[in-house]
């Protein structure tokens, strides 16, 4: 009978050759591969049958053999390590036999794909829309595998990346990975590397986009490069949602158990102004609250503007956690609205302004001060180890610089983002030399009360900066 069997032997494990492939294998009268697959399926052969094998690179050979012996009568069975059909020999045998019209018979026996083994190992990475690409440039100009790069980038597909590096081409999975970064996707993206799957010397990691280091990646590597909604659990699974849990309003506070639609805006909000940033390498908290001010303001000048202490948002969002810090203090009310009140409540935090407080009109007009100045008066006497955020009032700035100096304030952390044009440089320039105090300061002219608010935020919520998920209380 003339037939080709066009078979995926899987990655290399026994368990992982499918029932069907296993019996093509034990009828066939001849098995055509690459010499190294044998080892993986002579257990199912008979003795009769014969192994015809060829080297590296010689795949038409290889197809013109199988197609020799099948007109010859034999039941010939051609394997391809993975699925037949994946960078397989099942495109070229149907080329061939359509070229030489040929009467033999084809026919395609699926296998596990060496992406699929791999994303068992990692847990669950392929859960949504997904990619394969391949780095090799032998028979694509790499012009176009940069574009299907870019797009693959660009189009948020999880990316299964075959042939990744060799001895010759040791640059491309660096271009791969500057592009995906160039294209907004964020170097907190898991990154699944799996070496040799299902073989033996068998080797699972996961890493980061931005942690990713191409030196140690080999050609028997394949990686998997999450979307925007990858992220790994605290067992170390790299987990990519399908959507189920906010589809049917499963949702939790749980970072795992999906984002609901406004979330999933802001992250891909942050997404393209992570990617759209000059510096690529910040400080995480710096970072996680520069993404908050340019995502509330849209001016990339905050890159320039935004001072904060080193790890101040970290330093500050520690004291929350730890319980020693309580309260926030604005010096307008529209920072207080602009605060979240689910991770105010979350964390156990009050944000509180004084401004209507009775006691601060009659304090104003009786010391001829502000009604900013007289609340930051009133705050300091009853919550002088605040966190103290002004958006809107220099005079408030420069009456809390007056109490430190005092010792009558200790803040917890100061936000200094005050407007305009009258004194608010100086106020800002006037809580620098603090030190002990972690500080965020818009520096300059620019401020107002969202940019103060969405700092607060992202202190608050500085627990979803390294996977960049914001807008969980949304």
């Amino acid at each position: 009978m003339n037939k080709i069997i066009i078979a995926g032997i899987g990655p290399g494990s026994a368990g992982d050759i499918t029932p069907a492939v296993a019996e093509a294998l034990r009828n066939a009268d001849v098995v055509v591969g690459y010499k190294p697959y044998f080892q993986y399926v002579r257990q199912f052969l008979r003795e009769e049958c014969r192994c015809v094998d060829t080297g590296m690179k010689r795949e038409m050979d290889r197809a013109r053999q199988a197609l020799e012996l099948a007109e010859a009568g034999n039941t010939v069975v051609v394997i391809s390590s993975g699925d037949a059909g994946i960078y397989g020999m099942a495109p070229l045998m149907y080329e061939l036999c359509a070229q030489t019209e040929s009467d033999v018979e084809l026919s395609v026996l699926p296998g596990i794909s060496a992406f699929q083994k791999a994303a068992s190992l990692l847990g669950a990475p392929i859960g949504h829309d997904l990619c394969t690409i391949s780095l090799s440039d032998l028979m694509t100009p790499w012009e176009v595998i940069e574009n299907r790069i870019r797009a693959a980038a660009l189009g948020d597909f999880v990316t299964a990346v075959y042939n990744p590096k060799s001895h010759e081409r040791y640059w491309q999975l660096y271009r791969l990975r500057e592009l995906f970064l160039k294209e907004g996707r964020s170097l907190q993206t898991p990154v699944g590397i799996v070496r040799q799957a299902g073989r033996e010397g068998q080797a699972v990691s996961v890493c980061t986009l931005g942690e990713l280091n191409p030196e140690e990646v080999d050609m028997f590597t394949v990686l998997i490069i999450g979307n925007s909604q990858s992220y790994v659990d605290v067992q170390g699974h790299f987990i990519t949602p399908r959507g189920y849990q906010a589809k049917y309003g499963q949702e939790t506070e749980s970072r795992n158990e999906g984002s609901s639609v406004g979330q999933q805006i802001m992250m891909e909000s942050f997404r393209t102004i992570e990617g759209e940033l000059r510096q690529k390498s910040l400080p995480l908290g710096h970072k996680w609250a520069l993404l908050h001010a340019i995502h509330t303001t849209a001016d990339f000048e905050m890159e320039d503007l935004l001072l904060s202490d080193e790890n101040a948002v970290e330093r500050i969002y520690d004291k929350i956690k730890a319980g020693t810090l309580t309260t926030i203090v604005t010096d307008v009310t529209m920072v207080v609205s602009g605060i979240r009140k689910g991770a105010l409540s979350r964390l156990g935090v009050e944000a509180k302004c004084y401004l209507a407080d009775p006691r601060v009109a009659e304090m104003a007009k009786n010391l001829n001060i502000t009604r900013t100045q007289a609340g930051i008066r009133l705050a300091v006497e009853e919550h002088p180890d605040a966190l103290f955020a002004f958006g809107n009032a220099p005079t408030a700035l420069m009456e809390l610089s007056d109490l430190i100096r005092k010792g009558k304030a200790h803040p917890a952390g100061i936000i200094a983002a005050p407007v305009g044009f009258v004194h608010v440089r100086e106020s800002k320039h006037g809580v620098k030399p603090f030190t002990d105090i972690p500080k965020l300061i818009v520096d300059g002219r620019k401020g107002g009360s969202n940019l103060a608010a969405t700092l607060c935020n992202a202190i608050l919520c500085f627990d979803d900066a390294e996977q960049l998920r914001p807008g969980r209380d949304l």
